[in-house]
């Protein structure tokens, strides 16, 4: 199978790597092709979480950023595509939307072996480059740290009741983090009134983070799943909001800094 770069990488120098595996939008023919017309849009999509995250490189922080939609290959899932949650979900190869209604055109779906082939070109070299990246930043610093973006729309019914709060951090109920680094990013969210914030609520964190996040280790990881009103518009095509984002922008920036902060403390 010939593709696409999987992934667009930049290599800082601070212990921190940022993984984006949910902003990409690049289709395989195949996927292309069997999309309905729901599912076109590419709604699901972790919209603008590149731009929105672009100071993080003056930071000195790497990042990997996911080139391929999640109605490819979904990069936050495990390979053996086990469910990471108990109430509703989507899966490694996600047949339904968000909102349940269907991603594929019926018997359209990419064959067994095209998603073979997306899990050996597409997955497993997003989660080499995270582990390769990790261990570089281990050598140099003694410890790292992954912080795994997303974002998702501010209401689907068929996930969460009612409107998600703004800021949901996960840490795999305490199990990814060191506690002290967990008390860092939501102490963040608490010095601050302007946006909602839960640790460990709906989204407690996935496959990357449950991963990648072995504190025994000296890896620590965390998720956060923004909600896209606080930056962007939720109706098609999805734009940019600057002004919504300025403030949203200086919550993640004293977050991000607090972790590099953190770092420097615990493990001078």
């Amino acid at each position: 199978m010939s593709l696409a770069d999987p992934f667009e990488f930049i290599q800082g120098s601070a212990p921190l790597l940022i993984s984006i595996p949910h902003a990409g939008t690049h289709l395989t023919p195949e996927v292309a092709s069997g999309l309905t017309d729901a599912a076109l849009p590419l709604s699901d999509t972790d919209w603008h979480i590149p731009q929105l995250y672009d100071f993080a490189k003056a930071l000195g922080a790497s990042m990997i950023i996911g080139q391929y939609s999640r109605f490819v290959i979904d990069l936050n899932r495990p390979a053996d595509d086990k469910p990471l949650y108990t109430t509703a979900t989507t899966g490694l190869y996600p047949d339904t939307l968000f909102d349940g209604r269907a991603t594929f055109k019926e018997g359209q779906q990419p064959s067994d072996e095209q998603r073979q082939g997306y899990l050996n070109d597409i997955w497993q070299p997003y989660h080499q480059k995270i582990q390769q990246e990790l261990a570089r930043l281990k050598q140099l610093h003694g410890y790292a740290m992954l912080f795994d973006a997303h974002s998702i729309a501010s209401v689907i019914p068929r996930l969460f009741e009612g409107k998600l709060p703004d800021l949901n951090l996960g840490t795999n109920g305490g199990l990814s983090c060191a506690s002290g680094l967990s008390d860092v990013v939501e102490g963040c969210c608490t010095a601050q009134d302007k946006f909602t914030h839960v640790l460990n609520g709906r989204f407690k964190g996935g496959y990357i983070t449950r991963a990648y996040g072995q504190p025994n280790q000296h890896l620590h990881a965390v998720q956060l799943e923004l909600a896209q009103c606080n930056y962007m518009e939720e109706i098609e095509p999805y734009p940019y909001a600057p002004q919504k984002a300025e403030p949203l922008q200086a919550v993640l920036k004293q977050m991000l800094g607090g972790m590099l902060h953190w770092g420097e403390q615990v493990y001078k």
